[in-house]
């Protein structure tokens, strides 16, 4: 009998809405697409933006840039960071972080990862007292949020100041306060496989009035930025202006006008990520050979990716599973590769950074597998997916276990 294999994409993202299409018409109409060519009276299609993602967040101030990477890299440079500055970040994540900041100039110090594939916060403390560094990068990997609570006192007591990478997580939250609100800045993106697509783009949140004011300026706002309105007093920027490059990497209108559609439905769309992320969690459970990632109780997640380990497993049983889930449709990323595969790369492979042992991130990557679940899946196709995981995984389990005899 011939096994079942499912047949959708695993890239293939939901079209753009009607309504967003219908703004970015307007805007191309218009003519009018840098964020600062304005009709007389007119706020713009970014400073919407930027005062809704606000209001989402509970942020005071927000700002729309480029993307996501180009976020990050202006919060460091905000909050004075650059060359031979130690900056620390996961030793779990992926290139772009890293990437920000040696940006600037500054050093990546990589932390140990938990089998929650979150940042190991006893390394942290232990990392912190070594290396100096006064600025944490802190990215929420594929969606998993540390104790954000534990997290804070550690670096509040140590004076490092956080930012958040919530590029995997817009519209989670720890304990209710939402992710990229613990830290001085949050860098979220809108690249098209996050969670509202305008193929590229970022936002950057603070309520720190000095360093968004640093931001705006670094974003390329020349002396327009009185035409900000979710921004800092006019007076913050006179302290600031003569000494922020400008390193430009603005918005525009036709992107905002895209993500303002899809930011007023990410709610909705957050339920449906989860409620497939569910699924195949549940279907993946009492796997033998496989061990799901359990979630905090004071998380509340976006499904938007799945992640498992098979712990022990040898490279050989992994490119099994690997293979025989492709052959039937499935599409897995490894973080255990010893070479770097299409946007999945690891700690050793950004040789740019010093480099440090991690064994305890080396033993969780060894096994960790990462699967997209965009929102062009139904709930069926979860069911199947997960079936199709299900078996690959434990067939080549018992099969190990036969060769081990």
């Amino acid at each position: 009998m011939d096994k079942p294999v499912f047949t959708g994409s695993f890239t293939q993202q939901e079209p753009i809405p009607e309504a967003a299409i219908e703004a970015a018409i307007g805007v191309m109409r218009s003519g009018r697409l840098h964020r600062y060519n304005l009709a007389e009276g007119e706020v713009g299609e970014v400073a919407l933006m930027e005062q809704e993602f606000a209001a989402l967040t509970g942020a005071k101030y927000c700002l729309a840039v480029a993307s996501g990477g180009y976020a990050m890299s202006c919060a460091l440079r905000a909050l004075g960071v650059g060359p031979g500055d130690k900056v620390l970040s996961n030793g779990f994540t992926l290139a772009p972080v890293p990437g920000a900041i040696a940006s600037v100039g500054a050093e990546p110090v990589f932390v140990e990862t938990t089998e929650a594939l979150t940042i190991d916060l006893d390394d942290l403390a232990g990392q912190i007292g070594e290396s100096g560094a006064r600025v944490l990068l802190l990215s929420h990997m594929r969606g998993h949020i540390c104790d954000m609570d534990r997290l804070m006192q550690i670096c509040d007591g140590a004076g490092v100041a956080v930012i958040e990478d919530c590029a995997h997580t817009m519209g989670a939250a720890w304990d209710g306060l939402p992710s990229g609100r613990h830290g001085v800045i949050g860098c979220y993106s809108t690249q098209t496989y996050k969670h509202i697509n305008s193929g590229e783009g970022g936002l950057l949140t603070s309520d720190d009035d000095e360093v968004m004011a640093r931001a705006v300026l670094l974003s390329g706002s020349y002396m327009l930025y009185p035409r900000h309105t979710a921004r800092p007093p006019v007076e913050t920027f006179e302290k600031v202006k003569w000494t922020t490059p400008n390193v430009s990497g603005r918005m525009d209108h036709l992107r905002a006008a895209i993500l303002r559609v899809q930011l007023a439905d990410l709610p909705r769309q957050v339920a449906r990520w989860n409620a497939l992320y569910k699924i195949v969690e549940d279907g993946l459970r009492n796997t033998a050979g496989l061990q799901v990632i359990e979630r905090a109780p004071k998380e509340s997640i976006v499904g938007s990716s799945i992640q498992f380990l098979l712990p022990g497993a040898s490279p050989e049983t992994i490119g099994q599973v690997l293979r025989g889930c492709a052959t039937r449709g499935v599409e897995l990323k490894w973080f255990g590769a010893k070479e770097p595969v299409a946007f999945t790369s690891r700690y050793d492979s950004w040789r740019y950074a010093r480099p440090r042992s991690l064994p305890r991130t080396d033993a969780i990557l060894a096994g960790l597998l990462d699967m997209r679940l965009p929102l062009t899946f139904s709930t069926g196709d979860a069911a199947q997916i997960a079936g199709i995981i299900r078996d690959e995984v434990g067939q080549a389990h018992h099969q190990a276990v036969d060769r081990a005899g």
